[in-house]
C-alpha cells in the first residue's frame, strides 16, 4: 500500500504571512491525521520563512502516524543555535529525508549528486540510522544516481517528480494522452533501479489530482507519496477532509 504524507508547509506560509497562530498549523497536523492521512511531512529551512523548527518539534508528540522531516542536513536555523541533522535527532522522527536544498532556494528543484557527495551522504546517513531514523535520499529519476544513493546505506530514495509532472500536464493540455507513457518512462525505469538495489521508493514534488492516479497505476509499489504545494491549493475549494480522500481514491 502506498502511503500519503501530507506536507503542511504551505499552512505555515499562509500563518507566517500574518503573524499569530492562524490557521493553526499544529491543529492542522491533527486534523491531517483525523481524516485518513498516513503520515505528516515538514520541511523546515534554515530562513523559517514556513514550518519553523519550533513547529518541528512541537508536531511530534501530537501525532501517531509516520512523521517525515526534509531538509539540506548542512542547514543551521536562523532562530536556534543549532542545525537541521540536531533538530531531526531531537525529534526522531519515523523517517528523514535529505535534499539538497541551497539557502534561499524557492523550492526543491534538484536531486542530489550521490556520485559527487557520496561520503557525506554515507556519512549524514550512518549518522541517522544510529538513531533509528529511516533514511530517504530525495534524487532525481536517473539510474546511476539511484545505484549509488544505494551504496551510502540509505534505506529509501524519493523520486523527484516535477518533471513527470509538468509533461504529463502538457500532454494533457494538447491532447495527447499517448504521450503520457514517454512521460513515465524513466521514473518507472528508475523505480525498478531502486527496487533491484533492495531500496525502498518514495516519491514527490508535483503530484497532484490531476497527475497521481497515473503515477500510482505505473508505479504501483511505491512506498510513500508527499504532496504539500498541489494538497494545500486543492483545500481551498474542497476542503481539507475531502481533499485526503480524493487523494487516497489516486492510490487505491
Amino acid at each position: 500500500m502506498t502511503k500519503l504524507s501530507v506536507n503542511i508547509n504551505k499552512v505555515a506560509t499562509i500563518r507566517n504571512a500574518r503573524g499569530g497562530n492562524t490557521p493553526d498549523v499544529l491543529k492542522f497536523a491533527v486534523d491531517c491525521e483525523r481524516f485518513g492521512a498516513q503520515g505528516i511531512t515538514v520541511h523546515p529551512r534554515p530562513d523559517e520563512r514556513h514550518i519553523r523548527y519550533a513547529d518541528a518539534l512541537a508536531i511530534k508528540p501530537l501525532i501517531s502516524v509516520e512523521y517525515n522531516i526534509e531538509g539540506n542536513p548542512k542547514g543551521v536555523s536562523k532562530s536556534r543555535p543549532y542545525g537541521f541533522i540536531d533538530l531531526v535527532k531531537e525529534i526522531q522522527p519515523a523517517q528523514v529525508t535529505l535534499v539538497p536544498d541551497a539557502e534561499g532556494v524557492l523550492t526543491s528543484n534538484a536531486g542530489w549528486d550521490t556520485v559527487k557527495n557520496q561520503q557525506y551522504l554515507r556519512d549524514v546517513v550512518k549518522e541517522f540510522k544510529a538513531c533509528g531514523i529511516r533514511v530517504s535520499i530525495f534524487i532525481d529519476a536517473n539510474p546511476q544516481m539511484i545505484e549509488m544513493a544505494a551504496k551510502t546505506g540509505t534505506d529509501r530514495v524519493e523520486l523527484y517528480t516535477e518533471s513527470f509532472a509538468s509533461g504529463y500536464h502538457a500532454a494533457m493540455m494538447a491532447d495527447e494522452t499517448s504521450a503520457f507513457p514517454v512521460v513515465i518512462a524513466p521514473f518507472v525505469e528508475a523505480a525498478k533501479v531502486a527496487r533491484d538495489c533492495g531500496l525502498g521508493l518514495n516519491a514527490g514534488h508535483d503530484l497532484s489530482l490531476e497527475n497521481l492516479a497515473y503515477f500510482h497505476q505505473q508505479i504501483p509499489w511505491v512506498d510513500e507519496v508527499s504532496i504539500g504545494h498541489a494538497l494545500i491549493s486543492d483545500a481551498l475549494y474542497l476542503g481539507i477532509e475531502e481533499t485526503i480522500h480524493r487523494y487516497l481514491d489516486c492510490l487505491k
